[in-house]
């Protein structure tokens, strides 16, 4: 699968894609004495529930010189605590017919199981005791900052995928920490340690900068009792404050290359700054963005697939990625693979002719308004996904937003107009806050074009 593609399957991690409404999942809210957020999520279809438990706390908030840390304890948690010491958590979910992982984004850190509703209070006691508990002596931490090492190797050293991607990132976001990787700088993780670690979960993993989703067979009223038995002794701590920076404004293109032996399929990628639901100044583009990327880019209906694959058949794969669900700023991508003989300058400029096309001739009310039914009919398909919902409803408040924000979000895109879309559009395309990317076969000579790409963006690390 194409890298990007493979984004856009994560994007329900990552709140870019559709946040469904709240009364569609009847999602109910209650909070501890402590801080705890809790959000109930209702759906009867089978006797399951996903439970997860998010942090608002990601790679961005890595303290400078420690890039990786919150993607490293992600690692460390699951090492275990005094009452239940390394390898027994994961031998208990499994005894118990779940299933769990964990993903570290560069705004949440989230925890999750898949289990039988009638053993959802143990898989409860297992996240609370590890958000107090946790046991990590220094050798320990020492091998597995050697099994991030080793994943960073395959995922971006050994990958020229990854290589591009991350170089692209360090130079789309020239402030702001969202151009450091999220699992961090190669010699920044070699000095990890369970020191730093240990700082990062006393100031980040406490209950009133946590919140538990729980989707599936259960009701609030139900799960109160459970939630308030495994967590309400845990003492809440000083609320953690984020410090972010401010991405200054860009006046330049940038165009990244690289060439390399094994690469077997060239690609062309452009990357723009853009407002996300935290950070735009004009409350509709963050809607009015992603109504545009359905309509331009993102199926085999959209406008680039058209007309890069089908009709000028110099693609053999073109489209567009958006996500509104960062606290900082966020991005709107392009991609394209070339078919056999096509070079990335020329994919480039039928690119570029795309976006003039886009730009000058603006797009029709029947485009916008089938995008806009798209986008609301997959939110009210995901009523029946169950892990969907718990991380659309999680990763959203983890960035700041309220459930509020989630009911409203079928009528904000339903209230979508051909004007939005364009002034979002004129906003965003514009080639001087972007960075273009050109993944080469090595002995292909890079030179400067009008055409050119946007980075692979890694946006989540499980």
């Amino acid at each position: 699968m194409h890298r990007v593609s493979r984004l856009l399957v994560c994007a329900l991690f990552l709140g870019a894609a559709l946040p469904a409404r709240a009364d569609v999942f009847d999602a109910e809210t209650f909070t501890l004495d402590n801080g705890l957020q809790v959000v109930v999520v209702t759906n009867r279809l089978a006797p399951v529930v996903t439970n997860m438990v998010w942090y608002r706390v990601g790679a961005a908030d890595d303290p400078v010189g420690s890039s990786g840390i919150a993607h490293y304890l992600e690692h460390l948690m699951f090492l275990g605590t005094e009452e239940h010491p390394e390898g027994e958590l994961m031998q208990i979910v499994a005894r118990n017919g779940g299933v769990q992982n964990a993903f570290t984004s560069w705004d949440y850190t989230a925890y999750h199981q898949a289990i039988a509703v009638d053993r959802l209070p143990l898989m409860l006691e297992l996240e609370a005791d590890r958000m107090r508990d946790l046991s990590v002596t220094d050798a320990r931490a020492l091998v597995e900052r050697d099994v991030v090492m080793q994943e960073r190797l395959e995922r971006i050293d050994n990958d020229p995928s990854g290589r591009l991607g991350e170089q692209m990132m360090a130079a789309l976001y020239q402030h702001y920490p969202y151009g450091t990787p999220i699992i961090g700088w190669e010699q920044e993780v070699a000095n990890l340690n369970a020191d730093v670690a240990r700082e990062v979960l006393d100031r980040w993993y406490v209950p009133n900068n946590a919140i538990v989703v729980v989707a599936g067979d259960i009701d609030a009223e139900t799960l109160r009792p459970m939630v308030e038995a495994a967590f309400g002794t845990i003492p809440a701590g000083p609320d953690p404050e984020r410090h972010r920076v401010s991405e200054p404004a860009q006046f330049a293109p940038r165009l990244v290359t690289l060439a390399h032996p094994d690469v077997q399929q060239e690609e062309w990628l452009r990357y723009y700054v853009a407002p996300g639901y935290i950070t735009s100044d004009d409350p509709v583009a963050p809607y009015a963005l992603q109504v545009l990327n359905d309509l331009f880019g993102g199926s085999l209906t959209s406008r680039l697939y058209r007309s890069l694959v089908v009709e000028q058949g110099v693609a053999v794969g073109a489209g567009s990625f958006y996500s509104a669900g960062t606290v900082g700023p966020s991005q709107f991508g392009l991609y394209a693979t070339p078919r056999d003989g096509v070079s990335l300058e020329e994919l480039g400029q039928a690119m570029d002719a795309e976006i003039a096309r886009l730009l000058t001739d603006g797009v029709t009310e029947e485009e916008v308004a089938a995008a806009r039914d798209r986008l609301q009919i997959d939110a009210v398909y995901a009523r029946d996904s169950i892990g969907g919902a718990a991380r659309m409803v999680g990763a959203a408040l983890a960035i700041g937003q309220t459930l509020d924000d989630v009911q409203a979000w079928p009528d904000r895109i339903a209230a979508v107009t051909v004007d939005d879309v364009m002034a979002a559009a004129r906003q965003v395309l514009n080639l001087d806050q972007s960075v273009t990317g050109w993944l080469q076969r090595e002995g292909d000579a890079p030179r400067m074009a009008s055409g050119g790409g946007g980075p692979v963006i890694p946006g989540v690390i499980q």
